[in-house]
Formats: C-alpha cells, sequence, structure tokens
C-alpha cells in the first residue's frame, strides 16, 4: 500500500466510535474510513450523514466495510461493546465485553495486517491485554487509549485553577483508566517548572488543600458526565484523534496509553497507562520516569486492581 494512503478501520458504530470518526474527518489524517458494526442498517445511516458533510472538509473517503478491510489498515479502533451506564464501574462491563473483543481479534486474525491496533472498550485495559493474547501480536502493535483522556482533564483542571493554558501545563495520569488511577503530581510542570515549585509562588496551590479534591474530580469525571447526559463520547473521540495523529504521522509524540509492561515500573505482565513514544508502529518505548515512593505504591496497587479483573476472565 503506498505511504500517502492512510486507512483507518473503526469497528463500533455508537457514540464514541462515530463521534471519533466525526472529528477524524476533520483532520486530513486519514485517506480512507472504515466503519464496520453488526448493526449494518445503523453503519448505513451513519455513513450516509458523514458523506454529506465531505464539500466541507480536506478529501477522505467513507464507507461501509467487512473485517477483510483491516488487511491493509494502518490503524484499526475499537470501539465496539456496552456502554457504561449511570452507577456502574467500568469494570462491571467485563463479561460481555470480554466475550465482544474475543470475537474481533477472532475476526482480525483471519487476515494478515501490519496495522496497530486501538482498544478503546471498557475496561480498556483488561481488554487490551485481552486483545493483545487473542491476536498474539508484538506489544508494541496493541495498545488502549488508555489514561490520555484522564491526562487531559488532569492538565484542564489544572488550567482552570492556575489561570495557564493547558497546553502549557505538562500532568500525566497513570495506571488503570478507572477508580485506581494515579495523578503523577511529581511529574507535573509549567514551563518547566515543578508544581509544587510554582506552587510556593502563587496564591492558588493545588499542592497543598486543593490536590486531592482535584485528583478526586479527574478520577470521577465520567461518572459525572454519564450521570448528566448519559455518557461520554466528545472528549473521548478527541483523545482518540490525538492518538491516532501520533501514529498516522509517525510523531513519536508522548502519550499515556496502556501498554503491556514487562518489568518497567517493577510491573510486569499487566496492561496499563504510563509515559510512551507513540509512532508509526505503535509504542516505539515505555518511558520510565521517576516517581514518589507514594505514587510507586499507588500504581502498583493499580495493577493489582486491573489483575484482579483481568483474573476473572481468563478460562
Amino acid at each position: 500500500m503506498p505511504k500517502r494512503d492512510r486507512k483507518v478501520v473503526v469497528i463500533g458504530a455508537g457514540s464514541v466510535g462515530t463521534t471519533y470518526v466525526y472529528a477524524l474527518i476533520h483532520t486530513g489524517l486519514a485517506t480512507e474510513i472504515v466503519l464496520i458494526d453488526a448493526d449494518q442498517t445503523r453503519v448505513e445511516g451513519e455513513i450516509m450523514d458523514l458523506s454529506h458533510g465531505l464539500p466541507f472538509i480536506p478529501p477522505v473517503k467513507i464507507r461501509s466495510g467487512d473485517y477483510s478491510d483491516c488487511a491493509e489498515a494502518n490503524l484499526i479502533v475499537v470501539t465496539a461493546g456496552a456502554k457504561q451506564t449511570p452507577g456502574q464501574s467500568r469494570t462491571e462491563l467485563i463479561g460481555r465485553n470480554a466475550n465482544i473483543i474475543r470475537s474481533i481479534a477472532g475476526q482480525i486474525k483471519k487476515h494478515g495486517t501490519d496495522a496497530v491496533l486501538l482498544m478503546v472498550t471498557n475496561p480498556v485495559d483488561v481488554l487490551t491485554q485481552l486483545a493483545l493474547e487473542s491476536l498474539s501480536w508484538p506489544r508494541e502493535r496493541v495498545i488502549g487509549s488508555g489514561t490520555v483522556l484522564d491526562s487531559a482533564r488532569f492538565r484542564y483542571m489544572l488550567s482552570r485553577h492556575c489561570g495557564i493554558d493547558a497546553r502549557n501545563i505538562h500532568a500525566y495520569v497513570l495506571g488503570e483508566h478507572g477508580d485506581s488511577e494515579v495523578a503523577a503530581w511529581s511529574m507535573t510542570h509549567i514551563a518547566g517548572v515543578s508544581i509544587r515549585e510554582y506552587c510556593a509562588t502563587c496564591r492558588r496551590c493545588p499542592w497543598r488543600k486543593e490536590q486531592k479534591e482535584m485528583t478526586e474530580q479527574v478520577r470521577d469525571s465520567a461518572y459525572h458526565i454519564i450521570d448528566y447526559k448519559g455518557a461520554t463520547y466528545y472528549a473521548i473521540g478527541l483523545a482518540l484523534v490525538r492518538i491516532s495523529g501520533a501514529i498516522l504521522r509517525n510523531e513519536h509524540s508522548v502519550l499515556t496509553v496502556s501498554s503491556l509492561l514487562t518489568g518497567e515500573y517493577e510491573i510486569d505482565n499487566i496492561c496499563l497507562s504510563v509515559p510512551c513514544i507513540i509512532g508509526e508502529a505503535g509504542v516505539e518505548r515505555i518511558i520510565t520516569a521517576p516517581l514518589s515512593k507514594e505514587e510507586q505504591a499507588a500504581l502498583k496497587a493499580s495493577a493489582q486492581s486491573i489483575r484482579r479483573v483481568s483474573d476473572r476472565i481468563k478460562p
């Protein structure tokens, strides 16, 4: 396939999948987008609606397809699965969604492909590992959306609190995309200045009384949105575009995607989010950043939380 072609296959035509496609078509990142879903009527309606907007955006081909389209894809994005409902944790989705991901992985495996697979379905860390094991691909080619969105929420809340453009704040959420996630305050910087040092000269000080509250707000954001409107899809759609750009443009960007750790951070054989360099082949390198003792302990506890959920779907 010529390098100029950038084919993205999206599996799942629900709110997240279609919002991602809608955001993606504005960027010019993909030359072809293929949408796959068990509900073919829904797919045709979504394709028709999206296609009517093509005169307003960079050239891109949008169509429905099947799993044979994965063979020539650069990127396969999996959003299919049961969605989280009000009062439900991400891990409660595991039984039904594990069966869906096993089925999808089986279909993809029938067609040889060099694509990177991006898992979005929740619980994303457990299902990223399940997809990796089901496909038997190298670990760098199977990643999850992980805490890319959580990290964006963290930056947004710091931005609002400190009165600084979120794009000028470096802050990361690590571990599970879920209740045990870890806000890495020790890695948080503004203009190269650690948040602790920055706050020492600023009356607005999240390092002190607001730190715990802000961490909880980041962690619980999805629950509040689901309570208010039933689902989250706008911000995750944009987060997926950010990850897609790093892959399709071979950006070598640092993003907290979920990937398999094999000893990094003293954690072995579990998928969770830490800073990774992302390019056209997926994870080029996992960055082992220094954490405080408390953060390291919390990250290990997060890994154990994911492992307990993962054990529930093992044969």
